[in-house]
């Protein structure tokens, strides 16, 4: 097994769902970074800034970046916490009653990126997958 040619092929596979998933939100003026944050958000509630990022897996200054768009677009808003410098992210109203549009052209888009394979085919590599992201984190 050629294995450089395995995780290059898992990069391209990430950056085409990534492409696929930018071109479904833009219809929804938004993109998949903001949607990692609003997705997270709704199953979760609140999340501090710091807790986002290591969800995220990403740095401070794009969750920033991202955090600064939603609160612009009115989809989050962020909560003092009990220490000045802590803030909790949480989605507005106005997110919840949008929420369920979104998720449904996602899941769409998922079912459609899915559909070439088999249900066992398909839980097997979320297994795989969720093991080898445990593993690296």
């Amino acid at each position: 097994m050629d294995r450089h040619k395995l995780i290059h092929t898992l990069h391209q596979v990430s950056r085409q769902l990534t492409n696929n998933l930018n071109e479904v939100l833009k219809q929804h003026g938004l993109y998949n970074a903001q949607w990692a944050v609003i997705y997270i958000l709704e199953k979760e509630g609140s999340l501090t800034q710091k807790q986002l990022c290591n969800y995220l897996s990403v740095e401070a200054p794009p969750i920033t970046r991202t955090i600064q768009r939603l609160v612009k677009q009115d989809y989050v808003r962020q909560v003092q916490g009990q220490d000045k410098r802590e803030k909790h992210i949480q989605l507005t109203e106005k997110a919840l009653n949008e929420y369920p549009i979104w998720e449904k052209a996602v899941s769409d888009l998922n079912l459609s990126l899915l559909e070439p394979l088999s249900e066992p085919t398909q839980e097997e590599l979320f297994e795989t997958l969720h093991k080898w992201l445990k593993k690296l984190q």
